[in-house]
């Protein structure tokens, strides 16, 4: 096992959720005054609900927010950075895929629906072809075509202020976050007049070609788990957050699992030797965690990990197959991120992904090495990239050192934070940041 990061002793972190516990009117209440509802969603921490998050450590999110009770200034400025992001999402929603102006070919409108992004129409429109048929691939650049008429943008909209919201609930206590962001999942996902079917057999299809392909799992691929760690938080005693609510997201969870696992596409996206291949794990994993198959998320990150690491990470530590990609830090990046969380959903379920090696050495702290010079500014990124962003290694290379790789840990003062600030301590688990 990798060496854990220190820690404060046990004995001043108890005492210190004591007075937190009375300092933040948050989830101890609500928790208590629950108890059947608070029944299998949480453990406690001295008085505190850990939360069950599948991907980071609940744990870390209570010793977090008793720091913040306690007045650590770091992560009372992250706080601060977090919250302005969450007031951005209030008055914003609730969306719902019964929006689009058309249903999916299946003729459901509570089918989610999406365009390729980066195919374009290769003739000028005529009367005869108005769509300018046949679309061809640009990698990397994106046809705003695709974000009209179809339920990509709310989709997206929808998988990252659930999060934000959540977790400015959690850290500061106001109802009104919480409230919304609840509102937010329950008209997407549960509402019977407004829920999305738990499929994704209608994304990123391609105009004049088909109505859907197995590579569109990749539209909730990046910010789906980051939601499930959401839906967990809220479980620990949010207001506006009720038991009819988590049983109808754990339906759509039991059923979108089974869909990623069983469906010809699911198992397409499995079988994908990119950055695809390893969302899809990482989806499978965290899935199997919030609906309580561990079995399933611990042969996943096993099994699949190694694979993935085998067939997509070089003895260098590069990664071809991103590499080849017109934006190929974007990438390289957007697929150790996936990897970095598959890792964190092992870390739950008993199973060390970053101290495996593969046959010629591959591995996980290999692949951050590769990235280090360049997030760190030590060097310029010598492969193509159409728009490169530093920060974007940000969260991965905080992941790593978490797990105990010293090269990564000199590294963090060096990184370059995300525009909307470094968030680490608050939800300690790699999130892509663009």
């Amino acid at each position: 096992m990798s060496p854990i990061p220190r820690r404060r002793p046990p004995a001043l972190i108890a005492a210190a959720i004591a007075v937190a516990a009375l300092l933040l009117p948050m989830t101890t209440s609500a928790a208590s005054a629950n108890p059947q509802e608070q029944s299998g969603a949480s453990a406690r921490h001295g008085s505190l609900v850990i939360p069950k998050t599948p991907v980071v450590e609940g744990k870390r999110l209570v010793e977090a927010r008793v720091r913040v009770a306690l007045g650590d200034r770091k992560l009372r400025e992250e706080v601060k950075s977090l919250t302005k992001q969450a007031d951005s999402w209030l008055g914003k929603g609730p969306w719902t895929v019964t929006d689009k102006p058309k249903p999916a070919a299946s003729g459901d409108i509570h089918d989610y629906l999406s365009q390729a992004p980066y195919f374009w129409a290769s003739q000028p429109p005529t009367a005869e072809n108005p769509r300018g048929c046949p679309y061809v691939e640009r990698d990397g650049v994106r046809n705003p075509e695709a974000e009209i008429g179809t339920d990509r943008v709310d989709a997206g909209n929808v998988l990252k202020s659930v999060p934000v919201l959540t977790l400015a609930w959690y850290y500061t206590g106001k109802k009104e976050y919480a409230e919304h962001a609840s509102e937010i999942l329950r008209t997407w996902f549960v509402d019977p007049e407004t829920r999305m079917n738990p499929n994704l057999n209608y994304a990123q299809g391609i105009p004049c070609k088909n109505d859907g392909r197995a590579i569109g799992i990749i539209d909730f691929a990046q910010y789906y788990t980051v939601n499930l760690d959401a839906m967990a938080i809220l479980d620990a005693g949010a207001p506006g957050w009720t038991k009819s609510d988590r049983a109808g997201l754990r339906t759509w969870n039991e059923g979108y699992l089974d869909w990623l696992v069983n469906s010809d596409f699911g198992k397409q996206e499995s079988a994908a030797t990119n950055n695809h291949g390893t969302y899809a794990a990482m989806q499978i994993a965290g899935l199997a965690v919030a609906t309580g198959d561990k079995e399933l998320a611990r042969r996943t990150v096993r099994e699949q990990g190694a694979k993935l690491i085998d067939t997509q990470i070089t003895a260098a530590g590069g990664q071809p197959r991103e590499l080849a990609r017109t934006r190929s830090w974007h990438y390289s990046n957007y697929n150790l991120a996936a990897f970095s969380r598959l890792a964190a959903i092992g870390k739950q379920v008993g199973v060390n992904l970053w101290s495996y090696q593969g046959p010629q050495g591959q591995s996980l702290f290999g692949a951050i090495d590769y990235l280090l010079p360049t997030a760190t500014e030590a060097a310029t990124w010598p492969h193509p990239e159409l728009e490169f962003y530093r920060y974007a290694a940000s969260d991965m290379v905080h992941a790593a050192a978490d797990a105990g790789h010293k090269a990564a840990k000199a590294a963090v003062p060096k990184l370059q934070a995300p525009p909307g600030g470094d968030l680490w301590d608050l939800r300690p688990a790699a999130q892509h940041a663009y």
